[in-house]
């Protein structure tokens, strides 16, 4: 399955106050993001910087979308490998760290999936598959900084 895949997105900032961008404490950064056929989802920028906390923001999306795509990866190689899970939860963590001078970047992610098998037989064969996931996530791989893991693996 190789190939060029594109996606749309729409973002529209819907935080105008009335006098729009006319100060840094005079708008909202509420956003509303769109793909044909999907919910919308609530977005805003960090309580940090001026944001609605109660909505998502592009740091959370960023570590949700490392999440669910090592996720549905570890799937993969699990079907590939004959192992059965039966249950998957992860807790995420970010780090950004800011430059100073308004900006800054991510300096890690750690993944802590736990993962329920359906026979201690499969352990070792599901712990190895995290390593495949790696490999296959596009979004860790369109990244510029550590996804670390830290799995773990019990029966279930």
């Amino acid at each position: 399955m190789n190939g060029e895949h594109h996606y749309r997105l729409r973002s529209t900032w819907t935080g105008d106050l009335g006098t729009g961008t006319s100060g840094y404490r005079d708008y909202e950064r509420a956003v509303t993001l769109e793909v044909d056929g999907k919910p919308a989802i609530a977005a805003s920028a960090d309580k940090p910087f001026r944001g609605d906390p109660a909505k998502w923001n592009p740091e959370e999306l960023l570590i949700a979308a490392l999440s669910e795509c090592h996720l549905l990866s570890y799937l993969h190689a699990c079907v590939t490998t004959g192992v059965v899970v039966t249950g998957y939860e992860d807790d995420a963590t970010g780090t950004m760290q800011e430059d100073g001078n308004s900006g800054g970047a991510f300096t890690e992610v750690v993944l802590r999936p736990r993962v329920r098998v359906a026979e201690e037989s499969m352990i070792e064969a599901a712990v190895a598959a995290h390593r495949q996931a790696r490999e296959w996530c596009f979004i860790a791989n369109s990244v510029n900084f550590p996804v670390r893991h830290e799995p773990e693996v019990t029966v279930g």
